[in-house]
């Protein structure tokens, strides 16, 4: 396995990058969100947020296949010195095999020049939750609720 994360240009990789989120989020948040999401979160609607919005999107590529990606960005004139990890997903037969690490260790890098990083991650997660806390994310006490997803999101923040 030779992984390579590089950032999300082309438009098979763009198809790729869709369907790693639409599995992903089928796969990993079955008994977490509501099926009603799930049943709107079409592999069509993945590709249109895919072409709409690629930027800040990094691809981990295996063989040519798209594996698994991450966004992250900095929140700009409102608070200069805060970046945030939007996503970061990885097909469920790669689990374990560091190409998370991989993708975060990316964001990291891309996300080095702000003082304060952040993520928001569903607060029934325990597993997206521990992996963060290898990186020295904690929990700093903010909640929303999605009424989308019907579950509550818990930001985590590294300063």
């Amino acid at each position: 396995m030779n992984i390579i994360v590089k950032p999300m240009v082309s438009d098979n990789e763009k198809k790729g990058k869709a369907y790693v989120h639409w599995k992903s989020w089928h796969e990993a948040y079955e008994k977490l969100v509501s099926k009603s999401y799930l049943d709107k979160l079409t592999l069509q609607k993945c590709e249109e947020w895919a072409f709409e919005w690629p930027e800040n999107t990094y691809v981990a590529i295996d063989n040519g296949n798209v594996i698994g990606f991450m966004c992250c960005f900095g929140h700009g004139e409102e608070e200069p010195d805060a970046g945030e990890i939007n996503a970061i997903y990885v097909l469920s037969e790669y689990y374990g095999t560091g190409v998370a690490q991989k993708l975060m260790d990316t964001a990291l890098e891309e996300l080095k020049k702000y003082s304060r990083k952040e993520l928001w991650v569903l607060k029934d997660n325990p597993r997206a939750i521990a992996f963060y806390k290898k990186y020295g994310f904690h929990e700093d006490g903010t909640e929303k609720y999605l009424k989308s997803l019907e579950d509550t999101e818990i930001r985590m923040i590294m300063e």
